[in-house]
């Protein structure tokens, strides 16, 4: 399994290859929350998600391949792209039909093939996979890869180290990679700390996988938090039984929750997150997240929204 070791090693290695994301404080949220509550401003990064991390760690380990592939929501495709550009190898990112047409223009402004296969994450996958053992690809998965979780990991010691008091994380949850890197981290240097995973009510696939105790198969439905959305995959190694491990508390969220959050962050704190993103602020504003033994952080944990959809849904229509 992935270890705190090799979580401090990716943050030496891709050192020079993210940002540092600052934190803010929610006045707004606080009063909301009945204690501190601050923002990991992760939208921020590089390609606008956290994802840079777990696939700059993960690239920057490969040997001499003809190139890079996965199957993507979007935001893992683009980082991998940015990461492959970065070491001059091709990359073809596969996606589903679902994915926005703005991720899709981000993944190819990059140089990359973004490769529309089918109606769902799996689908993709299938030709990540053709891709991989007939044209010698290095398959790096958005979130089941020991080198993906550990580059996630560094955002769980960036927030310790920024706030040391944090008593809660309240992390968005899809396939388990950011959850479980950041909660390996952060309860490796603070175990009291408590784990909060939020998706959404459309299909999540952990939240299913975790109530049947195995990685279970669900529908993709269209969702804001579009982000969050595919499979964990029935062969999961990692992040199932890591988030299982660690994640103290699940929420799920229903889509005018997650319209609310993404309304609240745009209106009240000036900033502009996709759905995924939101779901801390949404959970707050629904009542079900609060502020408790100390300061809680919310991960925003990407910025890749449409831009009319974004002014859509602040004026109140979904």
């Amino acid at each position: 399994m992935v270890t705190m070791e090799d979580i401090q090693a990716a943050g030496e290695r891709i050192r020079n290859m993210v940002r540092e994301t600052p934190v803010k404080a929610s006045a707004s949220l606080s009063a909301l929350a009945g204690g501190p509550v601050w923002l990991k401003c992760e939208h921020r990064q590089e390609t606008g998600a956290f994802k840079l991390r777990g696939a700059s760690n993960a690239v920057a380990r490969l040997g001499d391949v003809a190139g890079v592939t996965t199957a993507s929501t979007g935001n893992h495709g683009r980082a991998l792209a940015h990461a492959a550009r970065q070491l001059g190898m091709p990359a073809v990112i596969c996606v589903s039909r679902l994915v926005p047409q703005n991720k899709l223009a981000a993944i190819e402004a990059l140089g990359a093939e973004a490769r529309v296969i089918g109606a769902s994450q799996d689908e993709a996958f299938d030709e990540a996979y053709r891709l991989k053992h007939d044209e010698g690809f290095a398959l790096i998965p958005p979130f089941d890869h020991e080198d993906v979780i550990a580059g996630q990991g560094t955002l769980g010691m960036e927030i310790i180290r920024q706030i040391p008091d944090a008593a809660t994380l309240a992390i968005p949850l899809s396939g388990g990679g950011l959850l479980a890197g950041v909660a390996l981290a952060a309860k490796s240097l603070r175990p009291d700390i408590r784990i909060v995973g939020i998706s959404m009510e459309r299909g999540a696939a952990m939240a299913a996988s975790l109530k049947a105790d195995h990685p279970v198969e669900v529908e993709e439905l269209e969702t804001l938090a579009d982000s969050l959305g595919g499979g964990i995959g029935l062969k999961n190694r990692f992040t199932f039984p890591m988030v299982r491990e660690l994640m103290d508390e699940l929420i799920l969220l229903s889509e005018d929750e997650i319209a609310a959050g993404i309304r609240h962050l745009a209106l009240e704190d000036n900033e502009v997150v996709e759905g995924a993103a939101a779901v801390g602020s949404g959970a707050i504003i629904a009542g079900k997240l609060q502020a408790a033994g100390g300061p809680l952080v919310l991960i925003l944990s990407g910025a890749n929204i449409d831009p009319e959809r974004h002014a859509e849904i602040v004026r109140g229509a979904q």
